[in-house]
């Protein structure tokens, strides 16, 4: 029925939840969706359930599909980067081989990576000295990162095959998932909650610089509409692009403004790291009775919030903020003001009783 038929690799994330909205309201796309668990709300989607690093499995499943525009916006978190290198690099070849393999039905893959492309993986994680703002045609830092490792077999199955790619690199994605390995909105907003309930002010857990310095974020919204035009772009194809908001802020004007949501004081200064401050069983019990009081859906504190993510990245000494001017240049003009990213996910969070 549709020209366009997408296939969101990681459709339940926070990525791929707000990609396949996007292009359900777009309407000429037929969308599937391969995720670990169970899409809910999105009775248009098409589900595919297998296990990506099965090679034969992924095949089987997905070469049915037939897909015109594929997106990959998921990744398996290991316990080494050389772990992280192989799975993942796995996950992105099977998911091609199979699109691949019957058919010449691929128009154009999408890669969503972030900004560990210029600050390096988690386990030297801004160690370097970047220079900022980022900007897509800055070299490779040396050492292993799967980010490299993805966009290399991208870069491999497009000549070999004749589409066109796209890469996107945004920074801290804000936006409305549950259940998401790295998600800054939804753990503020649970952790303010219990703020608020034990009355404790909200402090800052990151690094006087990220504190005092410039920073920038990512709606996931204004992330889906990136997907969605440079993969329809002739002038966007075979390209990587930065994605963030396209404008910055610092957290010290931000953090009073988060704190005012909540209806709690906020500390003045940074703190101590969110997961020091989250730790020990009291605050799980604290949540459990918020959603019993409140009525919340019985989400598990653990499945909310990611405060080790939200340290990293508010942890980090120097500015990160990125350079949008290529997609300027490629004509996406769009932009989102960031303190409403973060109002607005709350807003929805409250809607569907996540947090009270």
């Amino acid at each position: 029925m549709f020209e366009k038929r997408a296939l969101i690799i990681g459709a339940s994330g926070l990525v791929g939840q707000n990609l396949a909205r996007e292009l359900l309201t777009e309407g000429d796309w037929s969308v599937f969706g391969v995720s670990r668990r169970p899409l809910v709300g999105y009775s248009e989607v098409q589900t595919v359930a297998v296990d990506l690093l099965d090679e034969n499995a992924t095949r089987a499943r997905l070469a049915a599909v037939e897909p015109t525009h594929v997106f990959v916006s998921a990744w398996m978190r290991m316990a080494t980067e050389v772990e992280n290198v192989r799975v993942n690099g796995a996950l992105v070849r099977n998911v091609l081989e199979a699109v691949t393999a019957r058919s010449k039905s691929v128009r154009h893959v999408a890669l969503v990576t972030g900004t560990k492309h210029y600050l390096g993986p988690f386990e030297a994680y801004a160690k370097n000295k970047p220079e900022t703002p980022f900007r897509e045609d800055q070299p490779r830092l040396s050492g292993e990162n799967f980010y490299y490792t993805q966009e290399d077999i991208l870069f491999d199955f497009a000549a070999r095959h004749g589409f066109g790619f796209s890469v996107h690199r945004p920074h801290t994605i804000v936006g409305y998932a549950v259940g998401n390995l790295m998600n800054i909105g939804v753990t503020l907003a649970t952790w303010a909650s219990i703020c608020k309930a034990t009355g404790r002010p909200l402090v800052f857990p990151g690094s006087p610089a990220q504190f005092e310095g410039l920073t920038d974020v990512t709606d996931a919204r204004l992330l889906a509409r990136h997907l969605s035009w440079a993969s329809t772009t002739p002038s966007a194809r075979n390209e990587a692009f930065n994605v963030v908001n396209g404008d910055v802020f610092r957290w010290k004007h931000l953090w009073p403004k988060i704190a005012r949501y909540f209806d709690v004081e906020p500390g003045t200064e940074p703190g101590e790291p969110l997961e020091r401050q989250m730790a020990g069983e009291s605050t799980d019990a604290i949540w459990e009775r918020l959603v019993k009081e409140h009525g919340l859906q019985p989400n598990k504190l653990r499945h909310l919030a990611s405060p080790w993510h939200t340290d990293a990245d508010l942890g980090r000494p120097f500015e990160t903020v990125n350079d949008m001017s290529k997609s300027r240049r490629f004509g996406f003009l769009e932009y989102q003001d960031s303190e409403r990213s973060f109002i607005d996910l709350f807003d929805q969070l409250r809607r569907e009783r996540i947090i009270p």
